[in-house]
């Protein structure tokens, strides 16, 4: 695997197999066994949104595994003045072994990899957050001990979770059905792509006919970033889309809750029904570090030998 863009460019396979190396880089880093399977890489960390959970988990990650990363915000690099990525792609492709950028627009990401020679890590677009999706991926396999036969459900805004949750849900096996309005519904590309697994998708409008026998449920928050001028406007549209103990009722017993963080208690979820799960949803925020170090692994480690 040479770069994670979208979860649309992986296989099943390759899928499977950045959970597994998640899964076993957890339990060694849990029983205190080292793994410098990147001694002497740099990441490049660029943040044109900024997030806690992202750059928390790369750089200790990158610690972890033995290599170095750098924080690189708009008002370090020449891209936030405009200069054109495909010149910061090859400039930065002679200095360091991968990058992982943070931004909005989609093309960005893909326009580093093209430009560039190094792995290009995508760590949230306004299109996907494939990083994400992996860490619950690897949430559900954990407290599911499978992905087939279970389904999967998610309440909200057709933003970049429901667009990789869509992809990643079915490639995976699971049954995905999704409820937002209307006029915030998923990626056209993404729709178009969930038609090939037939009655394996389901959208609707109506939430608790998606979440009706959910084996797991994801929400979002309802204004994302960027979005802030929406706030009002969207919290009209998606009144009804909160997760809630009239919601949960309709699951399947000992159904899950996964939330992405950071969560506005109140509006997409009750204060009830996160408490109630927060154990699941913790240990989701924990497992963005295993599974992106996987990710930095598979996509970085080349020629470096594990100690």
């Amino acid at each position: 695997m040479k770069n994670l863009l979208k979860l649309l460019d992986l296989t099943k396979e390759e899928i499977i197999e950045i959970l597994n190396l998640a899964d076993q880089l957890k339990y060694e880093v849990k029983n205190g066994i080292e793994h410098k399977l990147l001694k002497g890489k740099t990441l490049g960390m660029i943040f044109q949104k900024s997030s806690t959970r992202t750059r928390v988990s790369f750089e200790t990650g990158m610690y972890q595994l033995g290599g170095n990363a750098l924080f690189l915000s708009n008002r370090d690099l020449q891209i936030g003045r405009g200069e054109p990525v495909q010149d910061t792609a090859r400039v930065l492709s002679r200095y360091i072994d991968g990058i992982m950028i943070r931004t909005f627009e989609q093309k960005e990401v893909e326009d580093l990899a093209k430009y560039g020679s190094i792995p290009v890590i995508n760590g949230l677009t306004d299109f996907c957050h494939p990083c994400q999706v992996l860490a619950d991926l690897m949430t559900i396999r954990e407290f599911k001990g499978r992905f087939d036969g279970l389904k999967m459900c998610y309440i909200g805004d057709g933003n970049n979770m429901a667009n990789s949750l869509i992809v990643g849900g079915l490639k995976v096996g699971m049954e995905v059905s999704v409820a937002c309005p209307d006029d915030y519904r998923p990626d056209k590309s993404v729709l178009d792509f969930a038609k090939e697994y037939g009655d394996k998708f389901k959208i609707t409008n109506a939430p608790l006919e998606a979440a009706k026998g959910a084996d797991v449920v994801f929400t979002d928050v309802w204004t994302s970033m960027g979005q802030e001028e929406e706030t009002a406007k969207r919290k009209i549209a998606f009144d009804g889309y909160q997760v809630n103990d009239e919601l949960m009722a309709v699951t399947n017993d000992e159904c899950m809750v996964q939330h992405c963080l950071p969560a506005h208690r109140g509006e997409e979820i009750t204060e009830e029904v996160f408490e109630a799960h927060a154990d699941e949803i913790f240990e989701e925020a924990e497992n963005r570090l295993h599974a992106q170090k996987a990710v930095m692994v598979l996509c970085m480690k080349g020629s470096s030998e594990e100690e």
